[in-house]
């Protein structure tokens, strides 16, 4: 099987697309990617999911947002971040989700534990 990675209107070039698939190969920012698919998500939500610290969570989402990935909406002292569905990597992250488990039992853990949008 074939693949051609396409910008939404012209190619990618190699150096950009590996930086892509570099920054998604992290098991962390996957998820992460593979989560704001779904739903949008607070920094809270996810210091709670990857029992990390909040700078070290916000390290990962900088990353995937610099590139364009993720894009974040402040929400008072909070950062919500969602899928950058308008960004030129778009195409390329979706067809790689194709590939990744559901997210959903994550989603659940914070809903039954309380802590989903916590940050409200």
């Amino acid at each position: 099987m074939v693949v051609i990675i396409m910008k939404e209107d012209k190619s990618q070039d190699l150096k950009e697309t590996a930086i892509v698939l570099k920054l998604l190969g992290d098991k962390t920012r996957l998820s992460m990617v593979n989560m704001l698919a779904e739903q949008e998500c607070c920094v809270c939500e996810f210091v709670e999911i990857f029992q990390m610290s909040q700078p070290a969570i916000s390290q990962h989402l900088r990353k995937l947002r610099d590139i364009g990935i993720v894009k974040e909406q402040r929400k008072g002292q909070w950062v919500v971040y969602s899928l950058n569905t308008e960004s030129e990597y778009y195409l390329l992250t979706k067809d790689i989700l194709k590939h990744v488990p559901s997210e959903r039992d994550k989603f659940v853990w914070l809903e039954k534990n309380g802590l989903r949008i916590i940050c409200n």
